[in-house]
């Protein structure tokens, strides 16, 4: 008899496993803090960007770039890619869409009307860069990425407008029709689902770019014998202060040990996500990148990455950087998230 028990014990075990992975995914919304980090980064990192470009934009973006609108609806045709900016020629028409951009990266910064803003944004930005895709830094590239992807995430619920007009708010009746408490639940059932699917592609994208950056560093001489960061400081490109470039290059063995230290940072990211050692490998990327933007001059890539990284951050910690001493903030029942507490079935018909 304890033979067939045993058996029946380890096939039920799989499905244990599904049903709880099924729950997690679906029961309730992970990293909403570290969602609305990402939202806030990203949205005002853009609007930086475009009001930095403001007295350019029409050598960049507009009708007067080299790039001419004729040869963007050309590459886009050809990539079967989409930009509101080829519309039309008209300067005008390009005026209307630089202030949508500026007025949707601030909406979408606060938290305005999230799920709609987050899809205004997300065009905006395909848009821009897809007017405009051989004049970047690499850090547009990411900003795309993220923007289409945090549509289908919940990162409104925390620290935005949205939130708080939640909370303002008067709560419904605790005491649902069945209808609607049944429609209540699907809908907190697929934000969630979108949510949680949405948060692991930006955990998996942010993995595979510092993998594949590093494993590619890997392959070439110049990282291997550890005068990559030599030859990158003397690149004309890359020097927006050559005095501070010069400084930073008389020290061989520090360029020595940046080389090696950034290479296995990058290769061992992945593998160090489920420990404590991440948080020394995410302090380490944050000083790359900001070395990148300083010595480099390429702040909207560094701002990008280390805005990515939040991703990583648990909500706990979020919260004590945010609030030193406070407690967490729990859900209401305006919030799609929000798990309605089961009812007899005589309430529910009443």
């Amino acid at each position: 008899m304890r033979r067939p028990l045993a058996r029946r014990t380890l096939a039920r075990r799989p499905l244990a496993a599904a049903d709880r992975a099924f729950a997690f995914v679906t029961e309730q919304a992970v990293s909403l803090h570290a969602a609305a980090v990402l939202r806030i980064g990203y949205g005002l990192l853009y609007l930086a960007v475009l009001l930095r470009e403001f007295p350019h934009r029409d050598e960049i973006w507009g009708p007067g770039s080299p790039w001419s609108p004729a040869l963007a609806r050309e590459l886009l045709a050809r990539d079967g890619w989409f930009s509101i900016l080829t519309l039309s020629d008209r300067p005008a028409w390009f005026t209307c869409c630089y202030a949508l951009a500026l007025l949707a990266s601030a909406l979408f910064a606060l938290g305005w009307h999230t799920r709609a803003t987050s899809v205004v944004f997300a065009v905006v930005v395909t848009s821009f860069h897809g007017r405009a895709v051989f004049m970047t830094d690499g850090g547009d590239n990411l900003i795309e990425l993220m923007a289409v992807y945090l549509m289908f995430t919940a990162c409104g619920r925390r620290w935005s407008l949205d939130a708080r007009r939640s909370r303002t708010r008067p709560r419904p009746a605790p005491l649902l029709r069945p209808a609607l408490r049944q429609a209540v639940q699907i809908r907190s059932l697929l934000s969630n689902t979108l949510h949680n699917c949405g948060m692991f592609v930006i955990a998996a994208q942010v993995c595979l770019l510092y993998g594949s950056a590093g494993l590619f560093k890997v392959q070439g001489g110049l990282w291997r014998d550890g005068t990559a960061l030599h030859y990158v400081l003397n690149l004309d490109l890359f020097q927006p202060w050559p005095a501070l470039s010069r400084a930073a290059d008389g020290h061989a063995l520090l360029l020595a040990v940046g080389s090696y230290l950034t290479v296995l940072v990058q290769v061992a990211f992945p593998f160090t996500l489920f420990s404590r050692a991440k948080y020394v490998v995410l302090a380490l990327l944050v000083a790359l990148h900001l070395g990148i933007a300083v010595l480099l001059g390429l702040p909207v890539f560094s701002g990008a990455m280390i805005t990515a990284d939040a991703v990583f951050l648990p909500d706990r910690l979020l919260l004590r950087i945010a609030r030193p001493g406070g407690r967490g903030t729990r859900g209401s029942p305006r919030d799609p998230g929000y798990r309605l507490p089961d009812l007899p079935q005589s309430a529910m018909g009443r």
